[in-house]
């Protein structure tokens, strides 16, 4: 039966003396239960839910009518309006809106619901689709990464790291206590470099997330690493990857092996209490503010752009791999991205790498003119 599809009109609003009051605002609210039911079918996560519901109530208070009466102009004057602002929104968070919206009209207009059907009849209009290619923002690859966004260069991951060692022998040598908490950034900010990872998949990593790689025996425990909240696509929830340890960044496992067997982490006073690989001086875990604070301290203290952020370590590992000499297919899979276009974005080849490569084309192709037959 049809009213056993989430989503299908409910049974309440067909039934023959429907004389509803304020059946409006009660039809509204049934299409958004509908469209709730329909999206926990389809398992997207209850707090993406909860935002695109309250999105198309914001959208329906905005233009004061309902879904069988909007036309293109509404969602045209909706998301002008969102960016003609004092704060206006960013084009990702436009472009979410519009979606949402789309997908709520596409729920809508599916015959398999019922609506439009039930529309017609109760109010002699019915909702149609009031997004199209020509209002929506558009959705290029091209406006992912803010152009100031890029990789460090390996001279400034350098003084970055070194400006933190020597943090660390300092606090040391002075008996000062800070030594500990200074020395954990200092290990996770490597392993957020070493295996490209994002601000939170480093922030959550537990102990039992490394483990060895059978074909690299001699990185032991730490061949490689589970990535449990890797980044999912919209409203799936978070992803799961296995990044592998790669000989460029060989020297992360010692730093591991330091901070979790050489009775570092122990020190904590919460290190008992979870298996937090980074927990913190009050709590089982150290927040993704805390260790972003940390990491802005330590790239002002060097005098290095303020628009290198925490994240910009992911572009990095990106980038000197694909300098490195491995394949695009590799790296797209090691930081879990979904396209490769995406992987393009982040990389950011140096100068020196792009003449180098310039120079073995020109020196393949003198060859091949030389000895044609070769």
């Amino acid at each position: 039966m049809n009213d056993a599809v989430p989503g299908f009109v409910p049974r309440m609003l067909v039934a023959p003396d429907i004389g509803l009051f304020r059946a409006d605002e009660r039809v509204f609210m049934a299409m958004l239960d509908g469209w709730r039911a329909q999206m926990l079918a389809r398992g997207l996560t209850t707090e993406t839910i909860k935002q695109r519901c309250q999105l198309l109530e914001r959208f329906q208070r905005f233009t004061g009518e309902f879904p069988w009466q909007w036309g293109p102009a509404d969602i045209d004057d909706f998301l002008g309006d969102l960016r003609s602002g004092e704060k206006p929104i960013s084009l990702k968070t436009l472009r979410s809106y519009s979606n949402a919206v789309a997908m709520f009209c596409s729920f809508l207009t599916h015959p398999g619901y019922g609506w439009g059907e039930f529309c017609e009849r109760t109010f002699g209009d019915i909702p149609s689709q009031i997004c199209f290619e020509w209002n929506m923002p558009r959705h290029t690859t091209e406006d992912a990464v803010p152009a100031k966004k890029r990789s460090f260069t390996k001279a400034e991951l350098q003084r970055l790291f070194d400006h933190l060692d020597d943090l660390v022998d300092q606090e040391y040598a002075a008996g000062s206590k800070r030594w500990l908490p200074l020395f954990r950034d200092s290990v996770a900010f490597k392993v957020c470099y070493a295996y490209g990872l994002r601000r939170r998949e480093m922030t959550m990593l537990d102990l039992e997330d490394f483990g060895p790689n059978p074909h690299l025996s001699d990185y032991g425990r730490f061949g490689a690493v589970q990535i449990r909240f890797a980044k999912g696509t919209a409203g799936s929830g978070p992803r799961r990857r296995t990044v592998l340890t790669v000989p460029e960044f060989d020297w992360v496992v010692d730093q591991l092996k330091t901070w979790t067997t050489g009775g570092m982490r122990q020190q904590f006073p919460t290190a008992e209490r979870s298996s937090a690989l980074w927990p913190s001086e009050r709590g089982t875990r150290m927040s993704l503010g805390s260790f972003g604070d940390a990491f802005a301290a330590a790239r002002d203290a060097v005098g290095l752009p303020q628009e290198l952020g925490l994240h910009c370590l992911r572009h990095s590992y990106v980038t000197h791999l694909i300098e490195a000499g491995y394949d695009a297919a590799f790296v797209q899979t090691q930081v879990g991205h979904s396209y490769a276009s995406t992987t393009g974005l982040y990389t950011s080849v140096s100068s020196d790498f792009k003449q180098k490569t310039v120079q073995q084309m020109i020196a393949r192709r003198i060859a091949n003119l030389e000895d044609p037959d070769a």
